[in-house]
């Protein structure tokens, strides 16, 4: 459902809109009078954001990293830094706030996750802008966890309940130095805030990390257990975790799925279930075809993300801030 930026009073406030597209219709003019129309109407925007999971902003005032800066400031999110997080994607910060959203070459699909779920500390708001869409593909992929979880559910009623029963544990492998070549390139010391090995390992017994330095001081790292499914505060249960961007795009997951995901009693889990749950969110999914300008808010509980590859000689610009 598409609204204009003067008909919020008309939003439903149901799940059965994906995205929420809210366009200016030209009455706001400046990034001044965009702040003010976001404060007035906050409640209403964060109303809508928790039943469908995602809002689209088309036509609003914002060009660049500063004024997107500036723009997801007025929703008051506090603010979940780049640097003190536990990503692992090599990304480039443009103010204390807004960050690229991953540096991984063109050709590379970034699969559905929701964001940073493979890790014990994640944020509950992801925002994306569109600086500079690409020639040619380049969609953000948007998939609803909760609807993921019921299609899942019904599908693998067993295997779902064990997940979320027993929940997860990720075994991801850590390069020494970042690799922009990787969508998960970033090295163990900016990944964990460190410059030194013996820092590294009082980080990961702090997080209650498992690991074994490699011969060429990569870091194999696993994670304690963590949640496969979860339950948000209206008992909606969703699809909470990084299990299809792992199966898909971790090195030789695909091939062997237990070096990188088991469930959280250390059992496999079946290659049947891993594919079932990606059949199923890409049936789902949705393509969010970037304007230059676009600013998507996501709610991370609730939907997961992605990134096509793409193609052409412009440079494809679109920058992230994570809130909580």
């Amino acid at each position: 459902m598409t609204y204009s930026s003067t008909m919020l009073e008309d939003l439903e406030f149901s799940q059965d809109n994906f995205p929420s597209i809210i366009v200016n219709d030209g009455s706001i003019k400046t990034l001044d009078q965009a702040r003010a129309w976001i404060g007035e109407n906050l409640a209403i925007l964060k109303k809508e954001l928790s039943c469908t999971g995602a809002l689209l902003f088309r036509g609003f005032p914002v060009n660049d990293a500063v004024s997107y800066d500036s723009f997801f400031s007025a929703f008051e999110y506090k603010n979940f830094t780049y640097e003190e997080s536990l990503s692992n994607a090599v990304r480039i910060n443009y103010t204390d706030q807004v960050f690229s959203a991953n540096e991984a070459p063109k050709h590379v699909e970034i699969y559905l996750h929701n964001e940073m779920a493979q890790t014990p500390i994640f944020p509950s708001i992801i925002s994306l802008f569109c600086e500079k869409s690409a020639d040619s593909g380049g969609a953000t992929i948007l998939c609803r966890s909760d609807i993921v979880y019921q299609k899942i559910a019904a599908a693998e009623p067993q295997l779902t309940a064990k997940l979320a029963e027993v929940g997860i544990q990720y075994t991801t492998r850590i390069s020494n130095g970042d690799n922009a070549d990787s969508a998960q390139g970033r090295g163990w010391q900016g990944t964990l805030s460190v410059e030194t090995k013996a820092q590294a390992e009082e980080k990961l017994d702090s997080l209650g990390y498992r690991w074994e330095w490699q011969l060429d001081d990569s870091l194999l790292a696993q994670t304690k257990v963590l949640p496969g499914i979860k339950s948000l505060d209206n008992d909606r249960k969703v699809f909470f975790n990084q299990i299809i961007a792992a199966y898909q795009g971790w090195q030789g997951v695909k091939e062997n799925p237990s070096r990188g995901l088991c469930f959280g009693d250390g059992s496999d889990i079946p290659k049947h279930f891993l594919d079932s749950v990606c059949a199923i969110a890409a049936e789902t999914a949705y393509d969010l075809m970037w304007q230059d300008g676009d600013v998507a808010v996501v709610d991370n509980h609730i939907a997961m993300h992605g990134r096509r590859p793409y193609g052409g000689d412009s440079v494809r610009r679109v920058l992230v801030v994570l809130g909580l």
